[in-house]
This record gives structure tokens, C-alpha cells and sequence, in this order.
């Protein structure tokens, strides 16, 4: 990898030059489909049809006229464009780089410079061009409130573009939108232009296809602007017609009104056009409005054979293939639009308060820029929400379909976000993991189908996944207040956690020693550092929660043998390591046909086996994930469940052994796209007390954001701040804008849920958590002195700290009721 020029990194989100040459901001709903503000100012990533399509850049662009006697300047409103969309693999369709980039406006004039700062959910881009006499500055957003899952999930987004004139004369501008008709399917002939019923606007139209109701769908941009006026008719023609006829009139400075094309001859696209009339130091902001509307989809994902019998070509129930949440709420994409136009305002101010609440603190900036950046993820493709309202996810994407389906639970165990800022949308994962997801002896599949249902048991169940999840459902009870909700699904919680007892420890030794799948995609033979803390974990919230419920705890006890067996046996006096054992289980051989299903015991492997044991162990080594159990006890609130002091040596194990700062020799032959070269990074297991295993777990020479973040918040709630922030801050260098996107962590497909992990930074370094269920406000800080963290508990959200020496929190929305303040650990 090509060695950049070192520079101080300040990580207060501001993008510019080289830095700015990936950035890609999601706007969008929860669920609802996203496209990207680039830093530059130009728009791509549209993801509208409920799936993702992350190369897809319709000729969508503004543009500025600056008019003038002595000739007009006219400039798209973008920066430059990146070096990296010149040549590259990745396209458009068919249109790539080879082709000349045909179907692309690259090739109009724009701005010399751009620079993009953000200040989630709001993104805004300057722009600066010493031909053009006004400064431009677009700001993209869309609607985050916490607690208001619903507000926050609508298929919309606004573009405010604000022009101020700093001359000593009158300027005179005409500020454009332009849009290709993206939305029209492949082969159709009934797709239209029609103008907007809500401001001033149009709507590219796509009407229903017989047996593809899947196609349909509307994408609509209007504005509030009294002067706007819609084009709804470009000029048809072949070739490069349209867009020549476009920038024809930008540069004209034209500003015409146009009725949509007759019937049966669909407009290629549509405009807005602004004129603008601007004093010396006026400024004026054109708001521009889009939404969009796809009702139905052909999506399903996990479903038992059994229930997925119908073509993929026929008309079908919703019920049977997804169908998104707004559409249950909007019959039309008229309504979105007028929804959207008529309470603009007040979504901007839930969100500007929620905004100003989360960045107006005193912490790090590196933490504070890693936790908003992975927020993007809840805006991305990687979720979904049912018409129900019940939230689901991949794990990640794909350029054009999900990354591994089913909100996967293993991989969610790390994602913190979703748990504070949206609870009941949690609790409905929660509901979905014990209900569609377990079965009558209480196993459960860790990949919940789409739309849910009840899912097939043909599979390993996932030990880390199955096993958090009790932890979780205590942290979703003490986070919502709700025992009856707790009530209702404790019995199905018990059968869970007796299920993963009789399966992987039979012998009710405290430890998982049969083989275990986990978030690898292989089993682990033997007790080890990582399942076997989750398992401890697990046993000492179900113990609470029995207590709580007047119910006879049978856990407790073992949870003490678990935690005396992690500590004092897989403890080698630095790190918690795994014991492998594979002979004498009653699981059959690793090279059976019922375990090898992905390990594939060649003649050759079956030799290392004899010398070694199974394929794909750590043994030895130092995981970074090695007490992954005790980091999300702490996230939710259950305290320490192993030795504190031996727990902090594991992690100051980690990062000592783990945390490279240049990868240049690091050898990786798996996957090495997420860390690369000269770059840093934490890798996942390391073996520095020897004892490598020739072939060691599949992705132990691989750095995942999630992990990153999950052993720096734990380093912060344990008091190891600088070791924490620098974990932080090698992560977040690496997406800096030069060679990847801030806004998109990826590891199996982009806007992978388990970069939300960087939630919990907040808790680990406030150590500020309140519970519900006994309305107490834990305050136990890492910081000398006064500070102030973001708080977002299931009734409000504000700003939580120390002042002057005394706790407090500053109420920004909702209701926080306090009823005790307990001080320390």
C-alpha cells in the first residue's frame, strides 16, 4: 500500500483534500432505504428498493448559474471528481470506466474544492471556486430522533443549499436539480414525470409491472422556494441529448416551467429550477425535499422450504415476501411527500436537539467521531423493518444484496446502538430470537428468516449468540423497566439457556467443553476464555432475573463454578486462553460427517489433527475476543463476572500483543482488505507465549472494527483510558476518507452491524448508565473532575456527568425519573 504523508489527525470530522476522497454519508429511514451525500457534494449509493446497490449513481446532480453581462459562469455543485471513479471496477450497470463513463455528468465544470464536516445525522458540504462569487455550503440529513423509531424511519432526506453573498454587489443566481427517471424498470414503458401535489417539484413515477409489483416505486424532490419552477419534460432524444440540453439552458441561466410529456412518451428526466436574487451579505437557502416509495418487494431471505413455494415472477400476499414499514403507514408516495413537506421543520429541530445533545459534551472527539460515524449503520441497507414495525438485519452488505441474513445473533451481540436510542425496536429482536428463532428444546437458529417467522433447526445453534442474548434480555429489562415484558418471555429465556447447558456442558462444569459454534463460522472444542465468559455471563443474569421474578435460581451456583473455572484455569497469569479437548466428549470425532460440514478433513488434515486437534482452535494464544463475555456484562449492566484485575490483564494483554501500528510484515493470508500494509490495526488473536496452531481459526490474522471497539470501551470502563482511545484512534485512521469511507466500517459487506460496538465507548468512558427498573443513575467515571457524556435512556435522552463535583443530568427530551445516584463500581 502507497505510503501517504503523516498528518495530525484532530477527529472532529472535518474532510478535505485527499481525505475527502471517499466519503459517502447515508441519508435515509430505518429501514427504509438510503442514498449517500458525498463529501464532494454529488449523490450515489442509491439503495431506494429495499436492497442494496452501492455502485448505482443516476445522473443526479445541482447546479449553479451565476449571471452576469459579461458572460454567465455555471458550475455543478460538486468538487471534484475523486481520481478513484475515473478507473475503476466498480460501475454503474454495464457503464463503466471503459466505456468513457457514458451516462455520467463528470465532464461538466464544477468546483475547485470541497471539503464535507458532519455532525450526525446532518452532513455539509463547502464548496469554493474562485470563479463563482458566493459561498456555497449543502447540508444533507435526514429525520434521527431517538425513542421515536417511527419518525426516524421514514424514506426520506433533505439538501439545503445555501448561497451567501459577500460581494459589494447585487449577484443574480439560478440554482438547478436535475434527475435521470432512475426509477424507471428495465424494459418499461409506462414510466412517467408528473408534477407534485406538495410545493414545488415533480415525481419520477414508477407505475406497477404485471407479475414484477415489485418494480414499482416513486422518488420525489420538491421545494418550498416561492420562485421554483418544475421541468417535468427534458428534451428526448438519443445519445447525449438530454444532458446537452440540460446544460444548455444551467448555462443560459434559464429558469422555465414545463408540463410533463404527453402520454405514452415518458420524459428521460426532470429539473427544478431556482432563480435567486442576493444583496451584498444576504444569504438564501433553497430547501430540497426527496422521498421515495416502494411498496412491495420480491425479498425473502431463511425461509423453511416448506413456506417458500411461489415463483419469484408471480403476484403474491405481502406477507409472503417483505414489505417495508412506511408502506404500511403510507398508501402512496404522495402521502410521504406531503408528510415530508408539511413537518420538515419540526423533524429538523428533533433532530438538530438530539445532534447538538450528542456532540455538546466533553468527550474525546475520537470516540465521539467513532460512535456517530457507525450511527450511519441504522440509515444503511443493512436494516430492515417489517410493516409490523419489528426491526430486522443482515449483518452487512453486499454491493447489490445483504451479507448474511437473520439479524444474525452473534454478530448483533456486539451492536450497542439500536439497545439505547430505539429499546422497543431491541426488545422486538429479543422477541424474535425467543420466539420465531427457538424451538420447543429451546434451540435456536442464530439467523432469523425474512420476513419472520418461524425458522428451520437444521443447523448448529451459535453458543456466543445464544448465550448473549440472556444477557441482553436483562439489559433490554433493566433498560425499558418493564418486568411483565420480562415476565412474558422468561420461560422461553430458561429453555434457551438449559438447552445451551445439556448441549455444551453436560457435565455442568461451568464451561462450554463440547465443540460450540461461534461468530468464527466454526466450533471451538473445549472450554475457552471467550464462549465459556459469555456462558458465565448468561448464568449470572438469568440468576437476577429468576431472583426478580420470585423464581427458585437454580444459576447461581453455576455460575460461581464457571467463574472459578475461568479464572483459575484458563487464566495462565496474563490472558485467558482456551483448553482444547476434543477426545472423551460426546459429540463425535471433528471429522465426522455431523461436525465437519465447513472443515473439510483431508488426508493431510486428519494427520494434523492427531499432532494438533481440530482445525481452527486458538489454544495459546491471545484473543482479542478473549473475555468477550465480561464486555457484555458490563454493557449491560451485570457488573463484573470475572476477576476485575485478571480481566484487566487480559485486555492490557490485547493490546500490548494485538494492536499493530504498521501491518507491512504481517502475514494474512485471509482476508486482508480491512487492514492493509502500512496501516494499524487490532488484530484478532496473536500467539506471544508460543503455541501457534498451524491452522489457527479462520479470521485470526484479520482486524474487525467491532472487536476493535469492544476490547477499547472495555479498556475504558476498566480505567485505561489512553490505551483505549489509541485503539480507537488507530481504527478510525484507517477510515479517514483517503482509501475508505468514515462512514462505512465494513467486514463481511458494508455497514457491518458489529462496528456499533462503538456505542459502547460512551458507557466505557463515562461509565454513566441508568436503569430503569429501580430508577437509579450508576455514575462510575474513568475521569478525574468534572466531564459530561450523551445519555439516552427509554423515557429521554440527555447530557450526563459530574459538575462541580456532584452528578447530574440535563434533561434534553422525554423524562429521566431519578429516583438514587449510586457513586463507583
Amino acid at each position: 500500500m502507497e505510503r501517504v504523508e503523516s498528518e495530525t489527525r484532530t477527529y472532529g470530522d472535518v474532510y478535505s483534500g485527499v481525505r475527502n476522497s471517499h466519503v459517502a454519508f447515508p441519508l435515509g429511514g430505518i429501514g427504509a432505504g438510503m442514498f449517500c451525500l458525498e463529501g464532494t457534494g454529488a449523490m450515489s449509493h442509491f439503495s431506494l428498493r429495499n436492497a442494496p446497490d452501492v455502485t448505482h449513481e443516476p445522473m443526479m446532480f445541482s447546479a449553479l448559474c451565476v449571471k452576469s453581462e459579461q458572460g454567465n459562469v455555471a458550475k455543478v455543485l460538486e468538487g471534484p471528481v475523486p481520481s478513484w471513479k475515473i478507473f475503476s471496477h466498480r460501475s454503474d450497470r454495464f457503464v463503466g470506466p471503459g466505456n468513457g463513463l457514458f451516462g455520467k455528468h463528470y465532464g461538466l465544470p464544477r468546483f475547485k474544492e470541497a471539503s464535507f464536516r458532519s455532525k450526525f445525522p446532518f452532513g455539509t458540504v463547502e464548496l469554493r471556486d474562485p470563479d463563482i462569487p458566493v459561498d456555497v455550503t449543502i447540508t444533507g440529513w435526514s429525520p434521527f430522533i431517538p425513542l421515536n423509531a417511527d419518525e426516524s424511519s421514514l424514506p426520506v432526506a433533505g439538501l439545503e443549499f445555501t448561497f451567501a453573498n459577500d460581494t459589494d454587489r447585487t449577484v443574480e443566481l439560478v440554482y438547478s436539480f436535475h434527475s435521470a427517471h432512475f426509477m424507471a424498470a428495465e424494459g418499461s414503458d409506462n414510466h412517467r414525470v408528473v408534477r407534485s401535489g406538495s410545493g414545488s417539484g415533480f415525481v419520477l413515477d414508477q407505475p406497477a409491472i404485471e407479475n414484477r409489483i415489485w418494480e414499482q416505486g416513486t422518488f420525489s424532490a420538491v421545494t418550498d422556494h416561492p420562485r421554483a419552477k418544475a421541468d417535468c419534460a427534458w428534451f428526448r432524444g438519443g445519445w447525449f441529448d438530454p444532458l446537452t440540453m440540460i446544460w444548455n439552458d444551467i448555462a443560459a441561466g434559464n429558469s422555465q416551467e414545463k408540463a410533463p410529456a404527453e402520454e405514452g412518451k415518458p420524459s428521460p428526466g426532470a429539473s427544478l429550477f431556482v432563480p435567486l436574487e442576493l444583496v451584498p451579505g444576504e444569504r438564501q437557502t433553497v430547501r430540497l425535499m426527496l422521498s421515495w416509495w416502494v411498496p412491495e418487494t420480491n425479498l425473502n431471505v431463511g425461509v423453511p422450504a416448506a413456506s417458500s413455494h411461489i415463483a419469484a415472477d408471480d403476484n403474491r400476499t405481502a406477507q409472503q415476501y417483505h414489505k417495508p414499514w412506511y408502506a404500511g403507514r403510507f398508501s402512496a408516495g404522495s402521502e410521504v411527500t406531503d408528510y415530508w413537506y408539511a413537518d420538515y421543520d419540526r423533524l429538523r429541530t428533533e433532530s438538530i436537539r438530539f445532534s447538538d445533545s450528542f456532540y455538546g459534551t466533553t468527550m474525546p472527539p475520537e470516540l465521539v467521531n467513532a460512535a456517530a460515524a457507525n450511527l450511519s449503520i441504522l440509515k444503511s441497507p443493512t436494516v430492515l423493518r417489517q410493516t409490523d414495525g419489528r426491526f430486522w438485519g443482515w449483518e452487512g452488505n453486499e454491493d447489490t444484496r445483504g451479507s448474511c441474513h437473520g439479524t444474525c445473533t452473534h454478530v448483533w451481540n456486539y451492536a450497542q446502538s439500536l439497545a439505547h436510542l430505539f429499546p422497543e425496536l431491541e426488545r422486538g429482536v429479543r422477541d424474535a430470537e425467543f420466539e420465531e428463532g427457538q424451538d420447543e428444546r429451546g434451540h435456536q437458529n442464530f439467523r432469523v428468516p425474512l420476513p419472520i417467522q418461524p425458522a428451520d433447526h437444521e443447523f448448529h445453534a451459535a453458543s456466543d449468540g445464544q448465550l448473549g442474548g440472556l444477557m441482553k434480555t436483562y439489559r433490554d429489562w433493566r433498560i425499558g423497566g418493564n418486568t411483565d415484558w420480562l415476565r412474558g418471555i422468561w420461560p422461553k429465556a430458561k429453555a434457551s439457556l438449559d438447552y445451551c447447558i445439556e448441549k455444551w456442558d453436560p457435565n455442568r462444569e461451568g464451561v462450554l467443553s463440547e465443540p460450540h459454534h461461534n461468530t468464527y463460522d466454526i466450533e471451538f472444542w473445549g472450554p475457552d476464555g471467550m464462549c465459556s465468559s459469555i456462558y458465565a455471563g448468561a448464568l449470572k443474569a438469568a440468576s437476577l432475573m429468576a431472583q426478580a421474578l420470585g423464581e427458585n435460581d437454580s444459576y447461581e451456583p453455576l455460575y460461581l463454578k464457571s467463574k472459578d473455572y475461568l479464572d483459575n484455569v484458563l487464566f495462565n497469569g496474563e490472558y485467558y486462553e482456551q483448553k482444547i479437548v476434543w477426545e472423551g466428549l460426546r459429540t463425535p470425532s471433528p471429522t465426522s460427517d455431523e461436525q465437519a460440514w465447513n472443515v473439510n478433513y483431508s488426508t493431510e488434515a486428519i494427520e494434523l489433527l492427531k499432532k494438533e486437534g481440530p482445525k481452527y482452535q486458538y489454544g495459546k494464544g491471545c484473543l482479542s475476543d478473549g473475555v468477550l463475555g465480561a464486555w457484555i456484562a458490563e454493557m449491560c449492566g451485570l457488573g463484573d463476572i470475572l476477576d476485575r484485575n485478571k480481566v484487566r490483564s487480559h485486555l492490557l494483554s490485547v493490546y500490548k500483543y494485538n494492536l499493530k501500528r504498521d501491518l507491512s510484515d504481517h502475514v494474512n493470508p485471509q482476508r486482508p482488505g480491512f487492514a492493509i500494509g502500512e496501516e494499524g490495526g487490532l488484530l484478532l488473536c496473536t500467539w506471544p507465549r508460543g503455541g501457534q496452531l498451524a491452522l489457527p481459526f479462520v479470521y485470526s490474522n484479520e482486524v474487525w472494527t467491532g472487536v476493535e471497539y469492544q476490547v477499547a470501551s472495555h479498556l475504558l470502563s476498566l480505567g485505561c483510558v489512553e490505551e483505549g482511545l489509541d485503539i480507537v484512534r488507530i481504527c478510525r485512521d484507517r477510515y479517514d476518507g483517503r482509501t475508505r469511507n468514515p462512514f462505512d466500517e465494513y467486514e463481511c459487506g458494508h455497514w457491518y452491524a458489529r462496528a456499533m460496538a462503538s456505542y459502547g465507548l460512551i458507557q466505557g468512558w463515562s461509565g454513566i448508565r441508568y436503569d430503569a427498573v429501580d430508577r437509579t443513575l450508576h455514575v462510575a467515571p474513568n475521569n478525574s473532575g468534572d466531564f459530561s457524556s450523551f445519555l439516552c435512556t427509554s423515557s429521554g435522552y440527555g447530557i450526563a456527568g459530574v459538575r462541580d463535583g456532584i452528578p447530574f443530568v440535563d434533561v434534553k427530551a422525554g423524562d429521566i425519573e431519578i429516583e438514587h445516584i449510586k457513586q463507583g463500581i
